[in-house]
């Protein structure tokens, strides 16, 4: 009896398999050090990342929600400041903005980038007055920063790039995190430079505001037992960041092969006339970097389960959009307002696009969606 193909949405086993011996390594030297916060390993790794994203600070904190947080801080947005993002996303976008106090005011996405739509949001952003804005480069391509940040410079907004699921991604050759007043990243190990754990990192040219940041992740501390502003416990591990460093070294490596697998897809979808539609790279997203490989599709739901039923891992992202959330109904918002992200959580799907993903993973993946269809 024949064995079913089993394609999982994510392989973290086999990636570790493969820098084991290095991580191990890494782990171990940091633990016989017994330097476990902050120090020599974070203060490396800041400086790799800054490097990497074309910055010169970066400021590590303990997760991505926390660097969020931590970038409307240093950003001086206070209670009942209006702060305009996308409800298409991970909820800790509009989280982060309620969590300091402020008003999340959502804006709809462009439906072939799923990202931030620039037009709605110049419209918004002088409707409500809004003190920043947060637009997000998700599953990995990077929205269209030149209109934001004229956006954000013509009505003095406070620019805060959500890069979670955007390391090493690029707007017209410039790196994710690099653009606006500050980008934000997550080490969640489902990230394409995930940790062993949680981890977050945040970005910016500006040495005030790095100061400021470096701060607020260890209660505003300014000097020892001295506190300038009200911050947060909010360190990146020491353990992770040594961790980090040696899968840094591995990332553009994972990278081109997650771009190589969207393309087999892409090809592989037209090939077998599947009745879906597959990421698309528009001119301003020099690099995707897919994070998720994200496909619109009819009857979504029936297919997910036909691809599960064969073994093949698939999620929905996202399957309520943030302004349906409950938590958010006192923000006044109603089925029907951004059509287009509600339209994308009833027909989206990820499919795994992950580096150890193969050419014959991905014809098995397309065949089995080709016999849902027929």
């Amino acid at each position: 009896m024949a064995v079913a193909r089993q394609v999982p949405l994510l392989d973290l086993r086999s990636q570790h398999a493969n820098i084991r011996t290095e991580v191990l390594a890494a782990a171990t030297r940091l633990i016989d050090s017994q330097k476990f916060i902050l120090g020599e390993e974070v203060q490396s790794f800041e400086q790799e990342i800054a490097a990497y994203c074309g910055t010169k600070f970066a400021v590590g904190c303990a997760s991505g929600s926390d660097a969020l947080y931590l970038a409307l801080l240093a950003g001086g947005i206070e209670p009942g400041d209006r702060v305009v993002t996308t409800p298409y996303t991970f909820f800790a976008t509009a989280g982060a903005i309620s969590r300091a106090g402020a008003i999340p005011v959502f804006v709809d996405v462009d439906p072939v980038t799923f990202n931030i739509d620039p037009e709605l949001l110049a419209a918004e952003a002088r409707a409500r007055k809004a003190r920043a804005i947060i637009p997000v480069h998700l599953f990995g391509a990077c929205a269209d920063m030149d209109p934001i940040c004229e956006i954000s410079w013509e009505h003095g907004l406070y620019n805060i790039e959500d890069a979670a699921q955007a390391i090493g991604a690029e707007y017209k050759g410039r790196p994710a995190g690099s653009i606006g007043h500050v980008g934000c990243f997550s080490f969640f190990p489902s990230k394409n430079l995930g940790g062993y754990g949680d981890g977050g990192m945040l970005t910016t040219d500006d040495a005030a505001l790095a100061e400021r940041l470096t701060a607020l992740r260890v209660h505003g501390r300014t000097g020892k037992y001295i506190h300038e502003w009200i911050g947060i416990n909010s360190r990146l591990d020491a353990l992770q960041a040594a961790m980090l460093r040696v899968k840094l070294r591995h990332l553009d490596d994972w990278t081109k092969r997650r771009g190589q697998n969207a393309e087999t897809y892409r090809e592989t979808i037209v090939r077998l006339g599947l009745p879906i539609h597959a990421p698309v790279a528009v001119s301003y997203q020099t690099r995707h970097v897919y994070n998720q490989f994200v496909v619109r599709c009819p009857d979504r739901d029936k297919l997910q389960a036909h691809l599960k039923q064969h073994q093949i891992g698939c999620e929905v992202y996202y399957p309520l959009p943030l302004h349906l959330q409950k938590c958010f109904a006192d923000l006044g918002y109603r089925p029907g307002d951004f059509p287009v992200s509600e339209r994308l959580a009833t027909e989206t799907l990820s499919l795994p696009v992950n580096p150890e993903v193969s050419g014959e993973d991905i014809e098995y993946i397309c065949r089995t969606i080709q016999a849902f269809y027929a």
